[in-house]
């Protein structure tokens, strides 16, 4: 099978298009044919291996020293699953399922075999494979800050920094499903997508003093770490809750502000890898109160201009990755 292999650490260019062997699945396995995966900042980060000198040394003893340990990189997907193991329960052939890979990668090929009771639900029947690709990491992880985290409530007011990306979209639409007020901040030429998903204010954070607009919020989540603590800090209300996904570990300031205040401050939480949240997504994407928004789409054959693309730091939204041709 085709498969893309990251062959050390670096740009986009160290990703290389291959002939890898094709595995068969385990008793307790589904083999997937992949339609669809995304550029995720994961990826990126694994791929450039972009991190702090803080935790430069365990990440590399855990992600691998010279190169990923786990070459085929991708960390969400879609597909039809083509064979299951013989205690597989859950699933059958020609089952069309969405899944996520962020503890084993491998979405960046033709064919994977995952456990049944991972991370995977049957795709969202409204979308198409390439939408149901996008919603895997982002989604999940807005819900998980957004509500298992936050446990946003009517009412209350939620500023989303870099809202118009992966996890920001949906931030924004699942703070709003919630019942809370929601202001994103974001980029001029992508003010009018947040109001289009639902977002009450929108802060261009390219204006000059952008910081005086903001208020006094219950939740600010930062899906981008570029929005200085000190200012979030003092727009946090005396109970508020700070997230950040963004960041590995909190600053000396941020322990500060725990140990001193009322307020929470979480940083760098992986959500679990379970199906249960996203089977919850499923539902919310068919009933129409969750939308996946696709910046740009590449074959993968494109694989290098596509992580040159969302290594700008630009992207609306995913970018996704089309695997095999033979699907609408």
């Amino acid at each position: 099978m085709k498969a893309v292999i990251c062959t050390k650490y670096g740009d986009p260019e160290v990703l290389k298009l291959k002939e890898v062997a094709k595995s068969a699945p385990k008793a307790n396995q589904v083999l997937i044919k992949i339609h669809a995966t995304t550029v995720s900042a994961a990826d990126s980060r694994v791929r450039s291996f972009n991190l702090p000198i803080s935790i430069w040394l365990p990440a590399r003893l855990m992600v691998g020293l010279r190169r990923p340990r786990k070459s085929i990189l991708g960390m969400e997907l879609s597909g039809e699953i083509e064979a299951i193991g013989k205690d597989v329960k859950l699933f059958k052939k020609g089952d069309k399922v969405f899944a996520a890979t962020l503890q084993t990668f491998g979405a960046y090929a033709e064919y994977i075999c995952l456990p049944e009771d991972g991370p995977i639900a049957l795709n969202p029947i409204n979308i198409s494979f390439k939408e149901a690709a996008a919603i895997p990491i982002g989604a999940r992880t807005a819900f998980h800050y957004i509500k298992t985290i936050g446990n946003v409530k009517p009412g209350q007011k939620v500023l989303i920094y870099g809202a118009s990306g992966s996890v920001g979209t949906y931030a924004v639409q699942l703070a709003k499903y919630f019942g809370a007020e929601v202001t994103g901040v974001c980029s001029t030429s992508n003010l009018d997508l947040l109001k289009s998903l639902g977002a009450d204010k929108v802060i261009d954070y390219k204006t000059i003093d952008y910081i005086k607009s903001f208020e006094t919020y219950d939740i600010i989540f930062i899906t981008v770490d570029k929005c200085p603590f000190m200012v979030c800090e003092k727009a946090l209300s005396d109970k508020g809750i700070y997230l950040n996904v963004g960041r590995p570990m909190k600053s000396f300031q941020m322990i500060w502000t725990s140990l001193t205040s009322r307020k929470r401050i979480i940083v760098g939480e992986n959500s679990p890898e379970t199906a249960e949240v996203l089977i919850k997504l499923k539902n919310l994407v068919e009933e129409g109160k969750l939308q996946v928004v696709i910046d740009r789409i590449y074959s993968i054959d494109k694989i290098v201009e596509a992580h040159r693309y969302a290594d700008k730091g630009h992207k609306k939204g995913n970018v996704v990755i089309t695997v095999s041709q033979d699907f609408s």
